[in-house]
């Protein structure tokens, strides 16, 4: 049943993040694009740009908030996903944002530009 709670409130933050950059100028072109290793929650486009976008939703900060769990780890899989849906694409302008909630309340929000490259 958790997980089941974990997805929902997951799925509800990706929601209001989409909400909130849409308000900001933002498109949301594909939520939660998956390949085998790795998943974007949101590609947007800022206007020529594309956005790839983490969606961290954490209730409680003993670890740390939303931000600490963006580990090198995950940024290697989004990076990877990011690949995969560029391929076969003209070749455009992109960066990685996250958004962050701790809670599930735009006021609770933090968007973060340019978060991390592929360099990292």
């Amino acid at each position: 049943m958790a997980h089941d709670t974990t997805t929902t409130r997951g799925r509800e933050a990706e929601a209001l993040a989409a909400r909130h950059l849409e308000c900001c100028g933002l498109r949301v072109i594909e939520c939660n694009f998956r390949v085998r290793g790795g998943e974007i929650d949101l590609i947007c486009r800022d206007g020529k740009t594309l956005v790839f976008v983490e969606v961290r939703l954490r209730s409680r900060s003993d670890f740390g908030g939303a931000g600490a769990s963006i580990t090198a780890s995950k940024r290697r899989r989004i990076i990877l996903a990011a690949r995969h849906y560029l391929l076969g694409k003209a070749d455009c302008e992109c960066r990685f944002d996250c958004v962050l909630l701790d809670g599930l309340e735009v006021s609770r929000l933090e968007w973060i530009k340019n978060a991390f490259s592929t360099d990292d």
